[in-house]
């Protein structure tokens, strides 16, 4: 599904990304960790084609993603505020997506049913726009619109954060319910709940893979803990 060749990305005399191969099959439940300035935003913008490699590729179902548009059909992601429309509500922003995949106002609106947990009544009809929402819910809004229209592959970067423990809850949850043959990245600073959601954990420490790991999620939680405790 996506495939990473002599991925390196370096600014300066600074490297901050060195990959020589790594693939994510499809379907599957992918997490990335690490402390920070460790390269989990530099590895998914460069898999979104928002920065370009120093050296290297990245392909997304053959297509490579700095050569051609065409993975965007089936790519859906979240990195920060700056995918979002400030000046439009909910409504509009979900909409605007939506019409993307070629989704009408009340095929949206029918997907969105499903994210009322997460919503908790406080995106749509709240009469707001999304630039004057909180900071937890822009994340509900970007996470919501990153799944609309089912896409193959979702990127979501740090998706618990800025969240309250009931969101965070409620967005497991949600992950839990996926489609199997949907392909799912996310990078977390919480371990608990990428170890939760995920079949598999790498671990970047300076712009390398440390650790691949696919143990049971007690087993991958007492390795990372292990790491981290030393790091």
């Amino acid at each position: 599904m996506i495939r990473i060749e002599n991925l390196s990305k370096q600014y300066g005399d600074a490297v901050v990304l060195d990959i020589p191969e790594l693939t994510i099959e499809a379907g599957q439940r992918f997490g990335l960790v690490g402390n920070n300035g460790a390269g989990k935003t530099t590895l998914f913008s460069l898999l979104l084609d928002l920065i370009q490699p120093t050296s290297g590729s990245v392909h997304s179902k053959a297509v490579r993603v700095d050569a051609s548009e065409d993975w965007k059909a089936y790519t859906g992601s979240y990195i920060d505020e700056s995918f979002l429309i400030g000046f439009l509500t909910p409504e509009e922003y979900f909409n605007f997506v939506g019409g993307l995949y070629g989704m009408s106002p009340a095929d949206v609106m029918a997907f969105l049913q499903r994210f009322e947990i997460l919503f908790n009544g406080e995106i749509l009809d709240s009469g707001k726009y999304v630039r004057d929402m909180s900071k937890g819910n822009q994340k509900k809004i970007g996470i919501a619109a990153a799944m609309l229209g089912e896409p193959d592959i979702i990127i979501l970067d740090e998706p618990f954060a800025n969240l309250d423990p009931s969101s965070q809850i409620r967005l497991k949850q949600l992950i839990g319910e996926l489609p199997e043959q949907q392909t799912l990245l996310i990078s977390s600073h919480d371990l608990a709940h990428v170890t939760e959601v995920c079949q598999r954990i790498v671990l970047l420490e300076r712009g390398k893979v440390i650790r691949d790991i696919t143990d049971a999620p007690d087993r991958t939680m007492e390795e990372l803990e292990a790491y981290f405790a030393g790091s």
